[in-house]
């Protein structure tokens, strides 16, 4: 039964929690979904539910997570369009010489040893087909949070320099090749050969990811009646439905929601990317996200009832998860004539996983790919690449980085 009461105070905890936390992270630098993140894990039984384990069940009883999750799911949808509208084709065209020799290799390499570590994860932790867990695994390994990235690069003046410039189109096309693979693992782990045959199902999302394109272009002339400055609020609401009913419509396909957010936000007009991400993403970061941050947080429980076994796994997840992103990163700028200290630093950028990784995780633990113990593992690995980020550049200068490439 539907509680109001608890409803509206649990919301009132998470957001009023969140933004503490994340005004508290703030003045060491960080970026605010850092704090938000780590607010949403102490809300779970790691922290909060150890400390007042009776306070923590009557505040969060599990039969009224659901609505919780609920409008949590509209967040991400949001969300993760506001991710593809940022994807800029114009940097990636002015930017290809690097940035697409160094995303591949800064994806191919986290995903090579994500499927590597993943055959000694396996037995200990996986479910269902092994090969759909390497790849899963692999590709939770190879992603970049383009928001986090694109925040840090805003907080220090960097969007301008060539850093900048690097970072933000080898995170698009990142993001582009993770919601592809997602989209094709998902698609696997759903098939049901008695309902639908594989290739069907491939040759429906061809159609739709065809459709949708086709719609963008009828969008974009429609854009063409409205300044770029003075979207109407009609104009906002008619992308949020888009991005609402594409993800229904993926979901429907047998492919994540997400995905079909993110298609929706690839395809929409770019002359509007700028009103939009303005108007919609405020509301989604400070109310919306907080409550999916406060779920992940519930369904994680690390080190809880854990063994010596559980807290090496996770070094060595970690360890992979840092040497292959910023090493293949490093690499594949190096080998298109950057510097050691640029290349060091946009591997820093690279391996920020925050809340797009949160969101890729959260897809495989509902579609049961991952088992509550490895989901917790892979929560942390994914703070603790994005937290990293911005102590490490201060140390490696990047405020006189800014000065010299400003220069």
């Amino acid at each position: 039964m539907f509680d109001n009461k608890l409803f509206l105070l649990q919301i009132a905890v998470i957001v009023g929690f969140s933004h503490l936390v994340a005004k508290g992270f703030g003045k060491f630098g960080q970026p605010r979904v850092v704090g938000e993140m780590i607010a949403g894990i102490a809300l779970g039984p790691t922290l909060f539910g150890l400390i007042a384990p009776t306070t923590y069940h009557a505040l969060f009883p599990p039969d009224s997570l659901g609505f919780l999750n609920s409008l949590s799911q509209v967040g991400v949808a949001i969300f993760v369009f506001l991710v593809g509208v940022r994807v800029d084709f114009a940097e990636i065209r002015e930017q290809s010489g690097v940035a697409v020799v160094t995303s591949n290799i800064s994806v191919i390499v986290p995903l090579v040893m994500g499927i590597g570590v993943a055959q000694y994860l396996f037995p200990r932790y996986g479910t269902g087909s092994p090969l759909h867990f390497a790849l899963f695994i692999g590709t939770a390994m190879s992603v970049t949070a383009f928001p986090v990235l694109a925040r840090i690069l805003m907080e220090r003046n960097l969007l301008n320099t060539r850093l900048g410039s690097v970072a933000i189109a080898c995170a698009a096309v990142d993001d582009i090749t993770a919601w592809a693979l997602l989209a094709v693992i998902v698609a696997l782990i759903k098939s049901d050969p008695n309902a639908r045959p594989l290739w069907l199902t491939f040759v429906f999302i061809g159609v739709y990811v065809g459709a949708v394109w086709g719609l963008g272009k009828i969008l974009k002339k429609w854009a063409d009646r409205f300044d770029e400055k003075k979207l109407p609020l009609d104009g906002i609401l008619v992308f949020v439905v888009l991005a609402l009913v594409s993800g229904a419509v993926s979901e429907h396909l047998g492919v994540h929601s997400s995905v079909g957010a993110f298609i929706a936000g690839v395809v929409t007009p770019r002359k509007f990317r700028q009103q939009l991400i303005d108007k919609l993403e405020a509301v989604t970061l400070l109310i919306l996200m907080p409550l999916f941050f406060a779920l992940t947080g519930i369904k994680t429980r690390f080190g809880l009832d854990a063994g010596a076994g559980f807290y090496l796994d996770f070094v060595i997840i970690l360890f992979v998860a840092v040497a292959s992103k910023w090493g293949g990163t490093m690499i594949g700028a190096r080998a298109k004539g950057m510097g050691w200290h640029d290349a060091c630093q946009l591997g820093l950028l690279m391996n920020t996983r925050g809340l797009v990784g949160l969101v890729i995780l959260n897809v495989g633990l509902d579609v049961g790919i991952l088992s509550p113990p490895l989901f917790s593992m892979m929560v942390c690995m994914a703070l603790v690449t994005t937290f990293m980020a911005s102590p490490l550049m201060d140390l490696l200068g990047s405020r006189n980085l800014k000065v010299a490439d400003a220069a």
